[in-house]
C-alpha cells in the first residue's frame, strides 16, 4: 500500500490562477473542478463564486502532487496562512533550483536560496498568492 500526504491550499477566488501559475513552474497535469460543475448555487455558493475551483489537482510526478481550492464566503472560516515544503537530494537540484526561480517571481524573498549551517541549501519565500514556500536541497554544495 502507497500512503500519501499532500498539501491543499485555500484561497478566496485565486485557485484557478495560482494553480495554473505553479503549473508553469513545477510542470505537470492540472485537473480543476469548479462549483459550477457539482451542482453551484444548488450546493449554497453564491452566484458569483460558481466558477471558483471546489477543487484542483496539479500531478508532477508520482511523488509530487499539490492541491488546491477556492474558500466560498458561505463556509465558515478564513483560509489560513499556508506552507508548502518542497526537498530533495542534490542529484535534484537543477529542478529544485528551477522550482525556486519560478516560485520567487513576484515573491518576497524571506531567506534567499543559500547554503545553510546544516550543510544543506535552504530558501524561503511567500508567493505572490500569500503561499510560503520552503526548499531545502540536501547537501547541495552552491549559495
Amino acid at each position: 500500500m502507497t500512503i500519501n500526504l499532500n498539501p491543499y491550499i485555500n484561497w478566496r477566488g485565486q485557485a484557478r490562477e495560482a494553480m495554473e501559475f505553479y503549473r508553469s513552474v513545477l510542470g505537470g497535469e492540472l485537473q480543476v473542478m469548479t462549483f459550477a460543475d457539482m451542482g453551484g448555487t444548488a450546493m449554497g455558493v453564491a452566484e458569483a463564486e460558481v466558477d471558483w475551483v471546489m477543487h484542483a489537482a496539479l500531478s508532477v510526478s508520482d511523488s509530487v502532487l499539490l492541491m488546491g481550492a477556492d474558500h466560498p464566503q458561505h463556509v465558515p472560516g478564513e483560509p489560513q496562512q499556508q506552507q508548502v515544503s518542497i526537498s530533495g537530494p542534490a542529484e535534484d537540484e537543477a529542478t529544485l533550483r528551477a522550482w525556486w526561480d519560478g516560485l520567487s517571481e513576484g515573491a518576497t524573498i524571506h531567506q534567499p536560496l543559500e547554503k545553510a549551517p546544516w550543510g544543506d541549501s535552504f530558501g524561503m519565500l511567500e508567493d505572490r498568492y500569500g503561499v510560503q514556500w520552503l526548499v531545502n536541497i540536501a547537501g547541495a554544495p552552491q549559495g
